[in-house]
Parts: structure tokens; sequence; C-alpha cells
């Protein structure tokens, strides 16, 4: 049965109190980045780092008595896990979750403490989910799908009743496109209310599963690709959500996986605030210049969850500093002898540039005996500061290497 603005009231009526009614705040800071007014609905505040409690919660309180007490299962690894584990612990309803094997073991222990029983099943989703099915089917439990449900898609639904009750005139609303769950959600609650405001959907060319589907006018399967927004690539978007959405999205955009790093980073350090890729999607359509039609406009960017793996983190932070020019790695040729190391870091440092690594290259460094290469890392500005080291180094009699240059300024 399709959802309708009703359903959506009606969950947002069923989950107050279990679920925080998220913040929505305008950001000076990614607004002068962004080129519009930036407002961000911050649903990584929610108790397990993303919306997919809102759907989570919707569902099991419209579960009949007697399947309560029986419990539900759902094959996830990511958020909707978390949130049904927390639900189903707080109103008292067994859960299972069955995860492929090469599952995150915070994710794992997390649902774990969150009094979930776990399932290690399978190689991938369809495995699990298949597994998932099986248990379902011998226990008695209802099935919870992460997306494909009336039920969860009204419970994601209430972020769109938010925004439009916590921010006055806005124009559109760019929210992250996977299973499809939120953006039909989302659309189907503004449609209704505030026609005008626009609902735009975002993927990384990693993913693209919605825009497949619209090409051929039906959900269909889309090849899996590594993805830093690993919460987008459900590899097919759900044929409830798809139903909703295809009428009511006004435009689907795609980000390169590179700018979905550079917005995790904007994140973090403009607003301080931990997003994981695929919440950093709509950000990233915004200052990558997808969305030039909102220039000057009052946006709300759907901040949809904070779960990202500390060490990804780490090496995201270390890219968007390269890709800032903030973090340059170069090739010098120095002397051998005592004193050419410290002559290179001697001019290196009279550029205001910082040391972060040196390494040594003496086997393949050339014929000369003498010499040797340095392989640099520093901390720079921004490019311009990383070309003036390079020119500097140059009138100082430096050969800097051509792959070393290359490396230096490009993400």
């Amino acid at each position: 049965m399709p959802v309708s603005l009703a359903d959506i009231r009606a969950a947002s009526r069923r989950i107050s109190g279990g679920v925080a009614r998220s913040p929505c705040v305008e950001s000076i800071a990614l607004s002068g980045i962004a080129g519009a007014r930036i407002f961000c609905k911050l649903d990584n505040l929610q108790r397990t780092g993303s919306f997919k409690e809102r759907g989570a919660r919707n569902a099991l309180l419209l579960l009949p008595a007697a399947q309560k007490k029986l419990g539900v299962v759902a094959a996830s690894a990511g958020n909707h896990a978390l949130g049904l584990s927390y639900h189903g612990k707080l109103l008292g309803i067994p859960v299972v979750v069955v995860m492929p094997e090469n599952a995150p073991l915070i994710k794992i222990t997390t649902c774990q403490k969150l009094g979930a029983r776990v399932i290690l099943h399978g190689d991938d989703f369809a495995e699990a989910a298949a597994e998932a099915g099986r248990i379902a089917a011998a226990e008695g439990l209802t099935i919870v799908h992460g997306f494909n449900d009336p039920a969860i898609i009204a419970g994601q639904g209430t972020m769109g009743l938010e925004i439009l009750a916590q921010v006055r005139d806005i124009d559109a609303i760019v929210c992250p496109v996977g299973g499809g769950g939120l953006i039909a959600g989302i659309a189907v609650a503004v449609k209704a209310l505030r026609p005008s405001v626009k609902v735009i959907g975002v993927e990384s060319v990693a993913t693209g599963q919605f825009t497949a589907a619209l090409r051929i006018g039906k959900p269909c399967g889309v090849p899996r690709h590594p993805t830093l927004a690993d919460g987008l690539a459900t590899l097919k978007i759900g044929a409830e959500p798809f139903a909703l959405a295809r009428t009511r999205v006004d435009r689907v955009v795609r980000v390169p996986e590179e700018w979905i790093s550079i917005a995790i980073i904007r994140m973090l350090e403009l607003e301080k605030t931990v997003v994981e890729g695929a919440a950093a999607v709509p950000l990233a359509a915004m200052i990558s210049g997808r969305l030039p039609e909102l220039a000057g406009k009052r946006v709300v960017l759907c901040v949809c969850g904070g779960n990202i793996d500390p060490s990804i983190l780490g090496r995201v932070i270390e890219k968007g500093l390269v890709h800032d020019g903030r973090l340059s790695r170069f090739t010098a040729q120095i002397s051998d002898r005592p004193g050419g190391l410290a002559e290179l870091c001697e001019v290196i440092a009279s550029c205001g540039a910082s040391i972060k690594d040196i390494a040594h290259d003496r086997a393949f460094s050339g014929p000369d005996v003498s010499a040797v290469q340095a392989v640099c890392t520093v901390e720079t500005r921004d490019r311009a500061h990383i070309a003036a080291l390079h020119r500097t180094l140059r009138r100082k009699g430096f050969h800097i290497g051509p792959g070393g240059a290359a490396a230096s300024t490009r993400a």
C-alpha cells in the first residue's frame, strides 16, 4: 500500500519520545563554500548515529502483539542493524541481525551490546538476506527490510516533516540515495505540504541505482564498485521507494568519490561534525558544482549518519589534505655527504613548510654514488605554497623529480 502524508504524520506521533528531533541548523561556514544558504539536518546525532532509527522504531511499534513477542530479523551490516537493535531493546522486542562474514567488527559488537542476536553468514548482503529469510521462516520471525517497507519509509519521512517545521521558506532539500527509503519518505511529506520545494537526490558515481532505475523505468541491479559512501551501495533501489520517489524527486545527480572525501573533511573542519560517506554526498554535490541552480537559495542538506570507521576517517583526512595542497610529497636529489640533508631542511624551513617525513633512497638515485634521493612529505598552506617551495628549491640548485612534483599537486 502506498505511503501517504497521513502515514508519515502517524509515524511522527508514534516515534515521538523514542527518536530525537534532530536539530536543523544554518551553517555560515558551509554556506560560504557552497554559494547558498546551507542548513544541516543533523540526524547523525541520533543515539545510534543515523536516521535509520526513525523507520526501525516505527516498524517495530506497528507489529502485532504476537510478532512483537516472537521478534524480528533483518539482514544488514550497517545503520539499519544498529537502529533495529537499539529500539528492539528499548521496546522489549527480540532482534536477530544477519551480517555478512566480512562485516566491520565494530558494528558486530555494537549490535551485540544493544541486545541483538548477531549471525554472520555469507560473503555479501544478498547471501545474508537469504539466510535472514530462512531464519524468519524457521522461527516465525518478521523480516524488517532496511528500505523496501512502507513502515520504514513512513518513519524516514518524519525527517521531512521536521525540516519543514524547522526551516522557513526553504527552496530545496538535498538527500542521499541508497535503497531509496529516506528520499521517498521525505519526498512524500514535502511534496504533499510544500510542492514548490525541490527534492534532489545525490548518488556516488560508484553507485547510481536510482539513476539506472529512472533510465529504464524500474529498479535494476548495478555493478558493485568500491565507494566511501558504503551506505549507498545497495546495488538496487527498492521497488516501494522507487514507486514513490520517481514522480516526486525533482532531480538526481552523481558525485565523484574524491568530492565525497573532500565533503567529509569540510564537515569535520568547518562544522566540527563527523559524517560517514553517505551523509557527505549532499555537501559534495553543492561544492563540486553539480547543483548550480541552487546558488543563493535556502538549502537543507540531509546529514543522515555519522558512523564512519576511524581508520577510514584517518585516510580520508590525509587525502583531503593532499587535495587542498596542505600535504605535499616530492623527491629532491641531495649530496650524500655531511650537510646535504641539513641544507635541504633549511630551505624547506625558510619557505614556511613543515617537514612531516623524509626517507632516503640510495639504490635508485642514479649513477652518482655521492648523491641520494630524499623523498620528502611536508605540510604546506595551499597549492600556491607548494609551487613557491618548489621554485625556491630549484633556485637553490636542488633537482625536483617530475614524479614527486606531480604527486605533490594532484589529489
